[in-house]
């Protein structure tokens, strides 16, 4: 079960998986049988966008709100539909906001602070201990203060996403996790979740701080 607060916000940098997170995470919130929403407001990023994937959420039950321009993807204009804000106050939706991964992106978010009250909300961090912008402590913990800062709200949990793509592996993982808790030492934000695709997802240790969380590859192709 996923028992975060009934708005989560998903930031990470660019190649954190955070829109690969941000799917898997509304497909799982479906799955048990909740009502859900997935909000794209990745203006930033013009690849691997979660409104790419429309098709495949709404086959769950999963409503999809991206551009402004009702189009799914091959526009690259910085537009967020304003009918994001309807699951933000409809409180029998659970809504997942895939946000723009560095401070320029965050900015999509701000317009709506004054909706994210404490205990309304979660705004979940993707660290990638692989991806230049979060490898280190410092450079973590400066990316975290700078979309707060941008959108005018607080993370409230980190999530372990290092990966390598197909090739990750739990050593991969393991590393990430060692920087995720120095992270999680330094602001007090608890680890919530360690992310990795399923065959990895298996072998790690279940004693790990944070929810294991598996994953399957929905922005990626096969061939990718």
């Amino acid at each position: 079960m996923l028992n975060d607060n009934r708005i989560r916000i998903i930031i990470g940098h660019y190649g954190s998986g955070k829109t690969e997170f941000s799917v898997n995470y509304a497909m799982k919130l479906a799955e048990e049988g909740q009502k859900v929403a997935l909000g794209d407001l990745d203006v930033v990023n013009p690849y691997f966008r979660s409104r790419e994937k429309q098709d495949i959420l709404e086959e769950k039950g999963i409503r999809v709100i991206g551009s402004s321009l009702g189009m799914k993807s091959g526009v690259d204009l910085p537009a967020v539909s304003a009918s994001v804000l309807a699951p933000i106050q409809d409180k029998s939706y659970n809504l997942v906001l895939d946000v723009g991964g560095d401070s320029v992106g965050a900015r999509a978010l701000a317009r709506y602070h004054a909706s994210f009250k404490e205990g309304n909300y979660d705004m979940f961090c993707v660290i990638n201990a692989n991806r230049p912008g979060t490898q280190t402590v410092e450079d973590a913990i400066d990316h975290i203060k700078g979309i707060e800062a941008a959108s005018r709200t607080k993370v409230t949990g980190i999530i372990n996403n290092t990966h390598l793509l197909r090739d990750t592996t739990v050593d991969d993982v393991l590393r990430g996790q060692k920087l995720a808790i120095k992270v999680s030492e330094e602001l007090s934000i608890p680890i919530k979740y360690v992310s990795a695709i399923e065959k990895v997802a298996r072998q790690l240790p279940k004693d790990m701080a944070g929810q294991i969380f598996p994953i399957k590859m929905y922005m990626r192709e096969d061939w990718m």
